[in-house]
């Protein structure tokens, strides 16, 4: 609940060590103030940072204030900044907190400043088209947009007028590129860059793709920086001064390693054969002519033009650049049908390897030595399969690229297996790991090391900011990611009367003990104290109350056990129920009638799961949120073998014990929602605060009175002037901390 409500009426101009910072509101908290300190440090001394401030008390505006400042000041010390966020909702936000900023910052100058912002996101979300922006699924999208833009397409146009390409894209390619300036300064978020796209016949997506180098500010998702495939088609030539921000990057190491992951199943192979049938078949119809050319580049190692590249290359490499050989393609995947024959024996390898009855567990050196022994496949062959893949598809001319996004798969799975030997473990299932009777083989090959993915990035750009509410322990980041942070910082939030109530409940009326332990998940008893304790709290609590669970599983169950036993009647009575599913549409679908009824007063709960889309990607502010309930800490499936595999690494690599990071990892997930009294230390500093010995081993019935109590004090009216001085800070307010500062600092 929101205590602290700021104005917008005038900015709030601050010296934060020495830098001038114009912050567009008329007050600042004082947590702010303390993080753009650490903020200003780190950039000073060029280096990186783990910053955690609670979520709701504007990290995002603090971020931008302070970081343009800085740019504006020391032009020749940082010249970009980079924002990678998660959701489209989130970059939103960002743009919004950079437009408010750069209006006042033109009040104040009287001229609106010379920066260029704007944000990217994937082609579904900025595409113009008429035609092709109905489609809904972003892979359809863009399947659809290089059928109009791939350069044989285009060359197809240039002979044959009837031939269909992208009005937009050419309109952009023949005068946006020559414009001196393609976009003028100012702020661009997805739906300004459409209108302008819009306004001047330009493809929207491609002109902030040839922005992308003259903005000062990007913002976009972090994918664009930490997945190899995209990031050396989009932010490769970025400038070492720029700093980048990672927001919400709790869960960066995880990211890192899905990034760097591939799994492969009987399916995968089915359809990747398929892929190569088709090749072959196009191989055997088209001119010797265009082959001969092919493979006379290859020869050469010439790369595609830049600009072909750009609409062209929808399956990059999986691998970072500087890990692949700079030299010519292997002499014996040169020729289309000598690949084609290459392929073929990967795949039947592969599908050999699934034909198992048992788990198999290896590295990747003995991978590459168990095939060469068995289908004589060399290693270096292999490195460049997914880049003789590319170059294949873009001679044969196809446009249906989806057809072969499996035998892309299996290129990607060749060319990581052999880039790299160590930070990997390659693991067959023969079976669904929670199912014994499910025979259903898989290949993991599983990434163990997140600093693959993300040493580049620290190693490249001057200054790399780690933030979030959630990230404490803060030492086990710069561990998991390998760098020396100049600035590990925790900040509090500072209210004018308590906002937060954390409790723990670890016994029902009965006096059963509550837990979520696994032996313990199917007692009656247990589930039918978890759901007293929501229906309890359902007729107390206002709005909406947002409840979730270590598993989708353990969900389901407790939720039909909750029906026969008759309690989600007497939640339905006070409140809509609403439950997260593994289906995006049924998802969307909950969530907006989920907003409704707590618009309109009916009141909700909405039933997720820790680690799913909706703990993940959703705000729950103010009514949406009146109430979290945690109904466990979700530990991960402990006994799944990749899992073991990285916990194996992390312990031998970088001394992270097993017990350890398993807290760790469960604890950052339930942090904004659970505390438990053995795991406090691992909370937040914000959450610890408030979480008081006695409210932490709680019955159902006096959890209920001190909600009850809660709610009764955060109903009474709260003023301005109850909370300027101690939780909202004015500019002379802040002077006078930077005197005390500065003076305790000289001392």
């Amino acid at each position: 609940i929101c205590l602290r409500d700021r104005d917008c009426i005038s900015a709030t101009r601050l010296d934060i060590d020495g830098l001038p910072v114009l912050f567009p509101y008329d007050y600042v908290y004082p947590e702010q103030y303390a993080y753009m300190l650490e903020l200003k440090r780190t950039l000073d001394a060029q280096g990186h940072c783990v910053l955690e401030m609670p979520s709701g008390t504007g990290k995002t505006v603090s971020l931008v204030s302070l970081i343009v400042a800085y740019m504006t000041v020391h032009p020749n010390k940082l010249e970009k900044l980079i924002y990678c966020s998660r959701t489209v909702q989130e970059i939103n936000k960002v743009m919004e907190e950079l437009k408010r900023l750069m209006e006042w910052l033109e009040r104040a100058n009287g001229h609106a400043p010379p920066l260029t912002g704007l944000a990217l996101s994937a082609r579904k979300n900025l595409c113009v088209h008429p035609e092709v922006s109905r489609e809904e699924e972003g892979k359809k999208l863009d399947g659809q947009c290089y059928k109009l833009t791939a350069s044989f397409v285009r060359e197809r146009h240039q002979a044959d007028p009837s031939t269909p390409v992208c009005l937009f894209y050419e309109e952009f390619d023949s005068l946006g590129r020559k414009a001196a300036s393609p976009l003028p300064p100012g702020v661009y978020d997805l739906d300004d860059l459409k209108s302008y796209g819009k306004q001047k016949g330009w493809c929207p997506y491609f002109l902030a793709r040839y922005m992308l180098q003259q903005a000062n500010i990007v913002v976009y998702n972090y994918s664009y920086l930490l997945d190899p495939k995209v990031a050396e088609l989009v932010s490769k030539e970025f400038s070492k001064k720029s700093v980048v921000v990672f927001d919400e990057a709790h869960n960066i190491d995880n990211v890192c390693v899905e990034a760097m992951s591939v799994n492969i199943s009987r399916r995968t192979l089915e359809a990747a054969q398929t892929g190569i049938d088709t090749l072959g078949r196009r191989v055997r119809e088209i001119g010797e002519e265009q082959l001969r050319e092919e493979y006379r580049r290859l020869v050469e190692n010439l790369k595609q033009a830049r600009r072909n590249r750009e609409t062209d290359v929808h399956m990059a490499s999986p691998v970072l650049p500087d890990d692949v050989l700079q030299e010519t393609m292997p002499g014996n995947i040169r020729r289309a049908e000598h690949f084609l024959s290459f392929l073929k024996r990967l795949t039947e390898y592969l599908k050999l390897r699934l034909s198992v009855q048992r788990v198999v567990a290896e590295t990747p050196s003995y991978f590459l030595h168990h095939i060469q022994q068995t289908v004589c496949i060399e290693r270096k062959p292999l490195r460049f399969c997914t880049e003789r893949l590319q170059s294949l598809l873009h001679s044969l001319e196809f446009i249906e690229l989806r057809d072969f996004s499996s035998l892309n798969l299996v290129a990607n799975f060749a060319t990581i297996v052999s880039t790299y030997t160590k930070g990997f473990s390659l693991i067959i299932e023969p079976f669904d790991e929670r199912s014994s009777t499910n025979y259903n083989p898989v290949l993991h090959l599983s990434c163990n090391d997140s600093t693959i993915a993300c040493k580049p990035i620290f190693t490249r750009f001057q200054s790399v900011v780690l933030t979030s509410g959630t990230l404490s322990p803060l030492d086990m980041y710069p561990k998991l990611l390998a760098f020396q942070p100049v600035t590990l910082q925790s900040f509090s939030i500072t209210l004018a009367k308590p906002c937060v109530c954390p409790l723990v409940v670890s016994r029902g009326n009965d006096q059963v003990a509550i837990t979520s332990r696994y032996e313990s998940r199917a007692d009656t008893a247990v589930t039918r104290n978890y759901g007293n304790l929501l229906a309890d709290l359902s007729a107390i609590v206002p709005d909406g109350i947002a409840c979730f669970f270590p598993s989708y599983e353990y969900m389901e169950t407790t939720v039909s056990s909750w029906v026969e036993q008759g309690i989600m009647t007497r939640v339905q009575r006070n409140k809509l129920v609403f439950i997260e599913t593994r289906d995006r549409g049924e998802i969307s679908l909950a969530l907006d009638n989920y907003f409704k009824a707590c618009d309109t007063g009916r009141g909700a709960v909405l039933l997720g799961i820790a680690r799913g889309k909706v703990s993940e990607g959703v705000d729950f502010v103010h009514q949406y949120g009146r109430a979290v309930i945690m109904f466990g800490i979700p530990y991960v499936y402990t006994q799944s073998r990749i899992l073991k595999a990285r916990l194996e690494y992390l312990r031998d690599q970088f001394q992270i014990r097993e017990n350890d990071f398993l807290t760790f990892d469960a604890m950052r997930h339930a942090a904004q929602r659970y505390g438990r009294l053995d795991k406090r230390s691992k909370l937040p500093l914000w959450i610890q605060e408030h979480l008081k010995e006695s409210l932490c081993s709680l019955t159902t019935e006096e959890a209920v009175q001190v909600c009850k109590k809660f709610l009764r004090d955060m109903a009474q009216p709260s003023t301005k002037e109850e909370q300027v001085g101690v939780s909202m800070l004015t500019e002379e307010q802040v002077e006078t901390r930077e005197r005390l500062r500065l003076s305790m600092d000289f001392s």
